[in-house]
């Protein structure tokens, strides 16, 4: 078959950043045939740097569903127009990365997984920080029985000055929270996967906006404008799931400490833990002194290879996702998979909002 025929919706900071790269290194399986933005000059710059010889640009994303020859759609928009993008390509017959979270709400992720089952066609969320070495070496501990049942974990998603200024991200119509869909869906998609427990059944969260009015922020992006700060500046989450096993989930943009991580989590087992604290680090007990192990991400062996240059973790996600379609198989990231982490996140938010635990 030929190379596969994809189109990019929403040609902002994700798309360049992120998408269009490391399509880019795939130029001998793909080709980028369209672009759309609600600002043609986006599109049209994109076009320009990445596009194939006569790719087309447009405005209405219509235009690029009623396109039989487009195979694959990449959505790089905010998360309110994530379902109505993904089930329009979907039900044209089309594959799907959505950027992440999958959406806004669980009733827009439930129509989304519907409308991947209905089609046939893949679908895949952007949770690129599963391929990053120390994700990839810690799930092979995990996997291989080394840390036991996990019944314990953290999922880390703390900034202390660097609230995004730009785009949409402070606005809650538009993105439907704060940091806690930002990045804490990153560290909660980390967490999940490793522990391969998707069975929440409560959950007590809380919310907070105590520093999003303050003028003097000492922000690493700039000071943010108190009047546009319509989110959370922190959320905190804890998750019970069925067979007893208990995520304690922290996101902030702003808040006041030192204890800074971001899409990593904590893992305490039956046998051994693991965090991801300069790298990663195991700990366990080997003939009885407590032991921890160090592996050398830097030496190679987790990432993936290609004519002696190592990929970056959004490369490797497009090349694997480019490998799902290709072959057949399914996404590292599955839809199923997504759709819980958004479940917990409003749940965590629909708590706070009320001040009760959310069961499933």
């Amino acid at each position: 078959m030929g190379k596969l025929r994809i189109g990019i919706v929403g040609c902002g900071g994700i798309a360049n950043g992120k998408h269009l790269p490391a399509l880019s290194r795939q130029s001998e399986r793909v080709e980028l045939v369209a672009f759309c933005d609600l600002i043609l000059e986006r599109a049209e710059k994109a076009a320009k740097e990445y596009g194939a010889p006569g790719a087309k640009v447009m405005l209405d994303y219509h235009e690029m569903m009623a396109d039989p020859s487009i195979d694959v759609v990449h959505v790089c928009t905010p998360n309110r127009s994530h379902c109505e993008i993904t089930v329009a390509a979907l039900e044209a017959g089309k594959h799907v990365m959505c950027e992440k979270p999958m959406a806004k709400t669980v009733a827009d992720a439930q129509k989304m997984l519907d409308a991947a089952k209905k089609s046939g066609k893949k679908l895949t969320i952007g949770y690129q920080n599963r391929f990053r070495p120390d994700s990839r070496l810690m799930k092979r501990y995990v996997e291989r029985g080394d840390l036991g049942e996990i019944y314990y974990s953290k999922a880390h998603a703390i900034r202390r000055r660097a609230v995004p200024t730009w785009g949409v991200f402070l606005n809650e119509y538009e993105q439907g929270g704060g940091p806690l869909i930002d990045i804490g869906t990153h560290a909660l998609d980390l967490t999940l996967w490793m522990m391969d427990n998707y069975k929440p059944k409560a959950v007590l969260g809380t919310t907070f906006k105590k520093l999003g009015d303050q003028t003097e922020t000492g922000n690493a992006f700039g000071d943010w404008d108190p009047k546009k700060f319509t989110v959370e500046d922190s959320a905190f989450g804890l998750v019970t799931m069925e067979n007893g096993a208990t995520i304690v989930l922290e996101s902030s943009w702003a808040l006041n400490t030192l204890d800074v991580r971001e899409a990593q989590t904590t893992l305490c087992g039956t046998l051994g833990g693991a965090d991801m604290v300069d790298g990663l680090r195991i700990n366990k007990v080997d003939l009885g002194y407590q032991t921890t192990i160090l592996p050398n991400l830097q030496a190679g062996g987790v990432a993936f290879f290609e004519g002696g240059q190592a990929m970056s973790e959004a490369e490797l996600e497009c090349k694997l996702w480019i490998d799902s379609i290709l072959e057949d198989t399914d996404p590292i990231v599955r839809p199923e998979q997504a759709f819980v982490v958004t479940q917990i996140l409003e749940a965590i938010y629909t708590s706070a909002k009320t001040g009760e635990a959310v069961y499933f």
